[in-house]
């Protein structure tokens, strides 16, 4: 089992980059048919952490539409803070729009809140969430996560975009953190 480690923690292989590409075309399927002969609808890709999903994501949509990236940020170290900053804002006018918001992972569900009022007060016309990566067994709200890749437990991972304090966006596969190690 291939293990790495970054900064003071060892990680394990949890999620092999062929079986996430998987996952993402099911999810891409989903969102052809669901907008199929629609308005273009506007992708806002929430970075950094969904920069590879989006364009692995994007590369299997067959439908025109529009790409905007924002970024927030709730996490420090292996935890959210529980409070989420917008750091990079959204230059693209979604008033009347259908937004679809790519997510690398949805945990507690606060970026996701804050980010759907938002959107909302800048006059989207429907907002979807589609994630990467779900945990339910953290997911604390109430707004819908309409597309979901891969539900996964509550551990903390990295790769394929997600960081420890910044490092294994890089790694084309998702490694848990090896509690037996750390």
């Amino acid at each position: 089992m291939e293990r790495i480690k970054l900064h003071d923690k060892q990680f394990r292989i949890f999620i092999q980059h062929e079986t996430i590409l998987n996952s993402i075309r099911e999810v891409a399927d989903k969102l052809n048919r669901d907008y199929a002969g629609k308005e273009p609808p506007l992708f806002v890709s929430v970075l950094n952490g969904a920069f590879m999903f989006t364009a692995d994501l994007l590369k299997c949509i067959d439908f025109s539409c529009e790409i905007s990236f924002i970024k927030l940020s709730s996490y420090c170290g292996t935890e959210s803070s529980g409070e989420v900053r917008e750091v990079m804002g959204l230059t693209s006018d979604i008033s009347g729009r259908d937004v679809i918001v790519i997510e690398d992972i949805v945990d507690t569900g606060g970026t996701v809140e804050e980010l759907y009022a938002l959107l909302l007060k800048k006059g989207a016309s429907t907002i979807k969430i589609c994630t990467l990566l779900l945990k339910p067994d953290a997911y604390k709200k109430e707004i819908p996560v309409d597309y979901v890749a891969m539900k996964i437990p509550n551990d903390f991972i990295v790769g394929y975009g997600l960081d420890y304090d910044e490092l294994g966006r890089n790694l084309k596969d998702i490694y848990v953190l090896d509690q037996s190690e750390n």
